[in-house]
């Protein structure tokens, strides 16, 4: 891991091969996640490299923040990008779930802005139904369990992946994780998708029940360089579940896009 400081905080990054010659990605992970969830783009075999993945404030190994969830962790998060963006001079910025709104919050809030955006399983608002909402101040377990049954986060509820996506929300634990849904409740950028001046592709996963796919049809449709694809024999994680689909989806953008 790699780390740089800013705002009187230290966020940790992954960097892979950075001096090759393609684009530089920067994922950014959703809600109870970390950095890993990237594991088969920022691989070797990844679509594009040089590489990059960061956790969030509060996540992985980066350091916490004390801010209420809302505009507030939005804001910290898209500092975070920010920092490491200017840090490994980042060309396209990937966000899922939670991290597509922060990139989104990126293109909009601030005056860095990558050259392209890929936004995976994520909209311009990012509802949370109520029950999700009490569960998370209430019922840890049952969140786990929540996300984790078919056509959330995964469509194949036997994927190998699926161990490792609940150890790493365990991990990140409840209280970072209910910020992360809270602040994607109050997400909602819907009449602004017109000033995104960059590219944009979104994705979704065929199956995806968490952000459907007209959310994504959405952003295509008012982003004003906007397309979108779906991923078959998806869910929410997409790069996870499909990641040989959706690295191809990603190497064919960001070659036309940078």
């Amino acid at each position: 891991m790699e780390w740089v400081s800013h705002n009187g905080r230290v966020t940790a990054y992954r960097q892979t091969q950075p001096a090759a010659s393609g684009p530089t990605a920067l994922y950014v992970h959703g809600s109870g996640a970390t950095h890993r969830v990237w594991g088969r783009q920022y691989a070797p075999s990844g679509p594009t490299h040089p590489a990059v993945a960061l956790d969030l404030s509060g996540h992985g190994d980066s350091d916490d923040i004390d801010t209420e969830a809302g505009t507030p962790t939005l804001d910290a998060y898209a500092d975070d990008v920010v920092a490491v963006g200017r840090e490994t001079d980042a060309d396209v910025l990937i966000g899922n779930s939670l991290g597509g709104a922060v990139a989104q919050w990126v293109a909009l809030e601030r005056d860095w802005t990558p050259e392209a955006l890929v936004l995976l399983g994520t909209g311009p608002e990012l509802p949370v139904f109520e029950g999700l909402q009490e569960w998370l101040a209430d019922d840890w377990d049952r969140v786990v369990e929540f996300l984790h049954e078919r056509d959330r986060l995964f469509h194949d509820t036997d994927h190998e992946a699926v161990s490792r996506s609940r150890e790493q929300m365990e991990a990140v634990g409840q209280a970072v994780t209910r910020r992360d849904f809270v602040t994607c409740h109050g997400f909602d950028v819907r009449d602004r998708l017109g000033e995104i001046e960059v590219p944009v592709l979104a994705v979704c996963g065929e199956h995806d029940k968490l952000t459907p796919r007209a959310y994504h049809e959405t952003l295509a449709h008012e982003i004003p360089d906007g397309e979108v694809s779906f991923v078959p024999d998806a869910a929410h994680l997409a790069m996870v579940e499909q990641a040989e689909t959706f690295n191809d989806l990603l190497k064919e953008f960001t070659k036309d896009a940078v």
